[in-house]
């Protein structure tokens, strides 16, 4: 998917190696739905992105892989961790759009990707927090 949601979703599902044709579907049945909810998982993995903690085995591969996702559109992606993306991006902007504005300026702060992939993310009906 070409849109911003690659920084939400890389939170809890991308993975693999930089060097890989396409990341690792390894994670790709984790639960998001459990993930979103529960606000101590969620924090463990926002912080770690945001280096605040230590990172899980799957939460340093995704802190690693995502300047790669961003920069490709994720296109090493599956369509499982694309269509994960977009639930995740859709989620943390209708609730937490502060955090949305943090990992933003962690990892996009000249905002190229926000810009790249804003057409395609208006389409989809993600607004982005000012």
């Amino acid at each position: 998917m070409k849109s911003a949601a690659i920084i939400v979703f890389l939170l809890v599902i991308c993975a693999g190696t930089n060097l890989a044709s396409t990341y690792t579907t390894k994670y790709d049945n984790i639960d998001l739905d459990e993930i979103l909810s529960n606000e101590r998982i969620y924090v463990k993995y926002y912080n770690c992105l945001l280096n605040k903690s230590r990172c899980t085995p799957d939460g340093k591969e995704l802190k690693e892989n995502l300047p790669d996702a961003l920069q490709t559109a994720c296109d090493k992606c599956s369509e499982k961790q694309k269509q994960g993306s977009e639930k995740v991006l859709r989620f943390i902007l209708e609730h937490r759009p502060q955090d949305y504005l943090a990992l933003e300026e962690m990892y996009d702060p000249q905002k190229v990707y926000r810009h790249k992939y804003e057409k395609d993310a208006k389409e989809r009906g993600l607004k982005f927090p000012d």
